[in-house]
């Protein structure tokens, strides 16, 4: 070929949108031309003479190592995809048309940046992912881990940490945060929530260079440039209900692409977020008691029922204590419903405290309380539980002034001497309040 010629033919290489690389049997690259440098962001003398795999994603190595051995085993290649890393740190995905020369003893591949192509694939697919898990999740616990391993799917991570307002609008909470690297915690909530409540203003999302978030017994702590971080606000109908705190793997940033893909994926996870708040609070509603957030009747006779089936099974007894407060109509008429309200609260905070963690404490209605109380040796134990409860309960509260000392009558059951099931446990209880509480009556 006569050298003019082979000039102009170089010079319509160049032109080609699409890289061209010349790669040995070695690995070692031995052309590219000028597309390389708008695709990889190095120039042609940075990638002549390099190996091939020092610009590859690690994950990618191995399947691009088998792909190659193919490749020069003279099965020519169109569409295999794999992952490059940008001279700015970010991820390039690419797709390969490519044979080999026996004669020359090369690779002569087509490199197509189907980045933007992929971008749009992730975006259709997040979309799809979150919408699937916030109808498939059953509350917000489980919801997280979702959303946590279709954002992993998405960009580069090492973990992450969810933040949202609480619902009195007094702060954040982290439900939730996630290292993919075994670190527990992920973050030091304090640094977090104070960037949070900035990006939360701003509206904007922030990244860091620098391992300011980790908590103290992260080892990147110690190696501030290790990883980078990106906060990005979460908003729903057009408010901020919370943010995303990502942690990228080590030596990799978040790229303007992934902080676009992140921007709108952010807004999906914001509607299922809400969603599953909303969902929460209608069950919360459905099942524990607005004014004392003790179980309702509802959830009680559920948790009595399951409390029945577990005695049944590990052969041990459980008791039953029903409560009235005595007299608690005169303190609504003496000081008023406010009262009444702020004296239920302080008798289920009392019940509460008497009783072990395990157990459950209830409001069935008006001044109506229930305790069941599981794995116990005998009447004693339940015995012993009473005189807690009406203790706690003389102790008293002030409310509007007045110091009121709380009498209870307090009827008792136990499984199975007085019962084996929930109708006959609250008969036996009942009557046995309406007994003390006759022998209280004047």
């Amino acid at each position: 070929m006569d050298q003019p010629l082979q000039h102009r033919l170089s010079n319509y290489v160049d032109l080609l949108l699409d890289a061209v690389f010349l790669v040995d049997a070695a690995g070692i690259i031995n052309y590219v031309n000028r597309a390389c440098e708008r695709i990889f962001g190095y120039t042609q003398q940075e990638m002549i003479g390099q190996p091939m795999l020092d610009f590859i994603w690690p994950e990618d190595i191995p399947r691009t190592l088998e792909e190659s051995r193919q490749i020069m085993a003279g099965v020519p290649r169109v569409g295999f995809e794999n992952r490059y890393v940008h001279k700015n740190g970010h991820i390039v995905h690419i797709m390969w048309s490519a044979r080999w020369s026996e004669t020359d003893e090369l690779r002569i591949g087509v490199a197509r940046d189907v980045t933007g192509q992929k971008m749009a694939e992730s975006l259709q697919a997040a979309t799809y992912a979150v919408s699937e898990a916030a109808h498939s999740a059953q509350d917000l616990d489980s919801l997280f881990p979702l959303i946590h391993a279709i954002i992993a799917r998405c960009v580069p991570l090492a973990g992450l940490a969810v933040a949202t307002c609480n619902p009195n609008h007094d702060g954040l909470v982290f439900p939730y945060q996630r290292s993919d690297e075994g670190s527990e915690p992920l973050i030091d909530e304090s640094a977090a929530r104070s960037l949070c409540e900035s990006v939360l203003r701003e509206g904007q999302p922030v990244q860091l260079t620098r391992g300011s978030l980790a908590a103290q017994s992260d080892p990147a702590v110690s190696d501030p440039e290790a990883c980078a971080w990106l906060i990005v606000p979460l908003a729903a109908q057009g408010e901020m209900i919370g943010a995303l705190i990502l942690k990228a793997r080590r030596g990799a940033g978040y790229s303007d692409k992934d902080r676009e893909l992140l921007h709108f994926v952010s807004a999906q996870v914001a509607t299922a977020i809400e969603r599953g708040q909303l969902k929460a609070n209608l069950l919360r509603a459905a099942q524990y008691d607005e004014l004392t957030s003790l179980p309702n009747r509802r959830l009680f006779l559920d948790r009595l029922h399951t409390a029945l089936a577990r005695s049944a099974r590990r052969n041990r007894r459980m008791a039953l204590l029903f409560i009235d407060i005595d007299d608690f109509k005169r303190v609504n008429d003496t000081l008023g419903h406010a009262a009444g309200d702020s004296l239920l609260q302080f008798i289920a905070g009392s019940l509460e405290r008497s009783v072990r963690k395990a157990d459950t404490v209830a409001r069935l209605g008006g001044d109506e309380f229930v305790i069941i109380l599981e794995a116990i040796h005998g009447p004693q134990d339940a015995e012993a539980i009473t005189e807690k409860v009406r203790s706690a309960l003389r102790e008293g509260t002030v409310i509007n002034g007045q110091t009121l000392s709380i009498q209870a009558s307090i009827g008792t059951a136990i499984y199975p001497d007085d019962g084996r099931d929930a109708e006959s446990l609250l008969k036996h209880a009942d009557g046995g309040m309406y007994r003390e509480k006759s022998r209280t009556l004047p």
